[in-house]
């Protein structure tokens, strides 16, 4: 046997990555391609650190060795016993210590060549974290601006199916980024899961070629973008997608269908532009919604909402959008926005690209 603590450079080696940590641990993050077999499930991870905080850690360790033996005899049986000799899993948990070094020994015990992770969970945390403060630097990102309404998301998603690398941030933030950016039933990952989808991301892509992102805010929902991506990103090359109010208006009624499906959806989250309109401008919006006007209330948002914050924003932000390539849609419908795409990936490289901006 090899052994039995590997490093995360050894990480293509391995058949299985084993999650050892609790359900929740993993719910936060998780290396890619792990499966999740606690050695403690969520309560029974409590109920060990009180026992030790509350009693002794002799008393703590005797439970836990009761549990894990229990917990990885279940994850041998339902989910590794037909694996042959030859399998190869690694295990982690969070600092590579007592939790996969128990998971471990049991499994070399039965015969098969495992290892724990050195480290754990914890070296590929500060992994990501170094390889997001020095992979932006290598990229070159052309940026989609464009106000509100502008099928910026759309146009990406429309690069990538012609074959371009793509930095799609809301969809791995899973959220669309202002005040009705919520996607109804689904969550945002935690900072850390979202961190590493970012690494994933940045990881992949040839540096050699442009990489397509949209124009965003240093949060998505409540996530915050790494402070070296944000940076190399508002210093990229700008595109700015040039519709009309009125087909804007149109294509958010589309793509907010969902919204409009559920007026009292609409209502709450319009409720957190409190403090930034009027209390008579709120109402007359939430009248709208209520006599089911919704291109008068989309119109309305546009103009005294969104457009105003997106020039106030852009312009402090982004070093390159006085000089942006201006693409004119005719049509943001889906066709539209397909000819959008290639006329966008048409366009020349840069000379140069410029230095990072400092922002306030």
């Amino acid at each position: 046997m090899s052994k039995p603590i590997a490093t995360l450079a050894q990480l293509a080696e391995f058949d299985t990555l084993i999650d050892a940590r609790s359900p929740a641990e993993f719910i936060d993050d998780q290396l890619p391609g792990a499966i999740s077999c606690p050695v403690l499930d969520n309560e029974q991870r409590i109920a060990v650190g009180t026992l030790y905080k509350q009693a002794s850690p002799f008393t703590a360790r005797k439970l836990g060795a009761v549990l894990v033996a229990r917990n990885v005899a279940d994850h041998i049986e339902a989910k590794f016993s037909d694996q042959p000799k030859e399998w190869r899993p690694l295990v982690y948990c969070w600092r590579g210590g007592q939790r996969s070094g128990a998971f471990t020994h049991i499994l070399r015990e039965v015969g098969w060549d495992a290892a724990r992770l050195e480290g754990g969970y914890r070296t590929w945390r500060r992994h990501v974290l170094e390889q997001l403060e020095q992979l932006p630097g290598h990229l070159h990102f052309r940026v989609i601006t464009g106000p509100t309404g502008s099928a910026k998301s759309r146009v990406l998603e429309a690069l990538a199916r012609q074959g371009e690398q793509v930095l799609h941030l809301e969809q791995l933030a899973a959220h669309k980024g202002s005040v009705l950016g919520e996607l109804p039933g689904i969550e945002q990952p935690a900072q850390r899961r979202f961190e590493s989808a970012l690494y994933a991301a940045l990881h992949d892509f040839d540096p050699s070629r442009p990489v397509y992102v949209e124009a965003e805010s240093r949060k998505i929902g409540v996530l915050h973008l790494p402070e070296q991506l944000i940076q190399r990103i508002r210093a990229g090359r700008c595109y700015r997608i040039g519709a009309s109010l009125a087909e804007r208006v149109n294509f958010l009624l589309r793509d907010y269908d969902y919204a409009i499906a559920d007026p009292a959806w609409l209502s709450h989250h319009l409720g957190h532009l409190h403090g930034l309109h009027s209390n008579e401008t709120l109402a007359h919006w939430n009248q709208l919604i209520h006599a089911h006007d919704f291109p008068a209330l989309v119109e309305a948002l546009l103009v005294k909402h969104y457009d105003p914050l997106y020039l106030r924003s852009q312009n402090t932000n982004f070093s390159e959008l006085d000089s942006a390539t201006v693409i004119d849609a005719d049509s943001l419908r889906d066709a539209g926005i397909e000819a959008l795409a290639g006329e966008i990936a048409r366009q020349p490289a840069p000379i140069a690209v410029s230095p990072a901006p400092t922002c306030g």
